[in-house]
């Protein structure tokens, strides 16, 4: 008896049927994979999700059948089965301007995408008002089984985003928290040790009066930061002013306006938490006729090619921020894959390169 041949392709085979003319082909589906690799659809899903319970050499017939038709499963049918999608979210509560000018931020996503391009996954980026919104988007997606890992930026104080994730269980990454109990894998960066290179830099100069364009002070980074001035100024026997910014060069502007005005104590050094904030304040210097580095230094507390593109070119802590985005993708990927125990990941800290903006203040100042 000769072997049974397969019905002809059309309704209840299980393999699409011809098109008709002008409608696209129908979609493969996972009975389509199953039949074609002569396995059964379970096997079909343990393969391509990963799990064990396949010989190596049935799940590479899955998956060679698979990769040659070019068939992924649709997310709703992964959904609905508990899957997650090849997707890590991003949930930034800053203003959208403020982001669309940011090197940092820029140069971060850049690295952590290339990281995950290199395993197939995606990033989805929102941006919203606030953490309550940040907290239902989490919801939703973990609802909606939307991503598959998440990782989470701008860390406040107090921040309930890391317990309600871990609650959620969904595979996440925090970035810059250290110090306090975290039921997530964090990667760090040393901001305090970073501070005090300026400060000593700026105190060994002979700066006594120095003024602080911060970031946020709600974050945890932003609060690393003022805890490091806090910390020497006695020893360096300097006076700091802090002013509190939203990262936007209009707020950095004025925020230097202000310190440049102030009479008693004239400052005569200003530190400023991004690059961004740093080249508006030295456009406020210029409009001011206030020379930079003579009346007034100037540094940054990060780097780039705004930096080193200003005139003068900015002293700054420069770190290679792609780097960083690509060791916060990897540990993503090991929580994304083996579900590890959380642990903290102390990234290079950034090392103050010296250029035009900084020299001692003059006589009496």
């Amino acid at each position: 008896m000769s072997p049974e041949k397969p019905a002809p392709p059309g309704p209840g085979s299980g393999e699409p049927g011809p098109a008709h003319a002008g409608e696209p082909p129908a979609r493969l589906r996972s009975t389509d994979i199953a039949r074609l690799a002569g396995v059964s659809v379970s096997a079909v899903s343990i393969a391509i999700n990963g799990r064990p319970g396949l010989s190596d050499a049935t799940r590479k017939r899955i998956l060679d059948v698979a990769e040659e038709l070019n068939w992924r499963p649709h997310l709703a049918a992964r959904a609905l089965k508990g899957a997650t999608s090849d997707v890590v979210g991003i949930v930034v509560a800053r203003p959208a301007r403020t982001l669309g000018v940011e090197p940092f931020f820029v140069h971060f996503l850049s690295g952590l995408q290339s990281c995950l391009s290199n395993k197939g996954i995606a990033t989805q980026l929102l941006i919203v008002e606030d953490t309550e919104s940040q907290t239902a988007v989490y919801r939703r997606w973990a609802a909606e089984r939307r991503v598959g890992g998440l990782v989470l930026l701008d860390l406040t104080v107090d921040d309930v985003r890391p317990q309600l994730v871990a609650g959620l269980r969904i595979p996440a990454v925090v970035l810059g928290s250290h110090g306090n109990p975290m039921p997530l894998t964090s990667v760090w960066v040393d901001d305090h040790t970073a501070m005090i290179s300026v400060l000593r830099h700026l105190a060994g100069l002979g700066h006594r009066w120095i003024g602080h364009v911060s970031g946020i002070t709600a974050y945890q980074h932003t609060q690393r930061r003022l805890q490091a001035v806090a910390d020497v100024r006695d020893s360096l026997g300097i006076e700091v002013t802090s002013i509190a910014t939203d990262y936007s060069d209009a707020q950095g502007a004025s925020a230097t306006r202000n310190l440049l005005e102030a009479a008693d104590p004239r400052h005569t050094a200003i530190i400023y938490d991004s690059d961004v904030m740093a080249v508006a304040g030295l456009g406020v210097a210029t409009e001011m006729g206030i020379p930079v580095p003579g009346k007034v230094s100037m540094v940054s507390f990060d780097d780039s090619v705004l930096a080193t593109m200003a005139h003068p070119p900015l002293t700054a802590l420069t770190r290679d921020t792609f780097a960083l985005g690509t060791l916060t993708a990897g540990e993503l990927i090991r929580e994304m894959t083996e579900r590890a125990a959380p642990r903290f990941v102390q990234a290079p800290t950034p090392e103050l390169v010296v250029r035009q903006s900084t020299a001692a203040p003059e006589a009496g100042g």
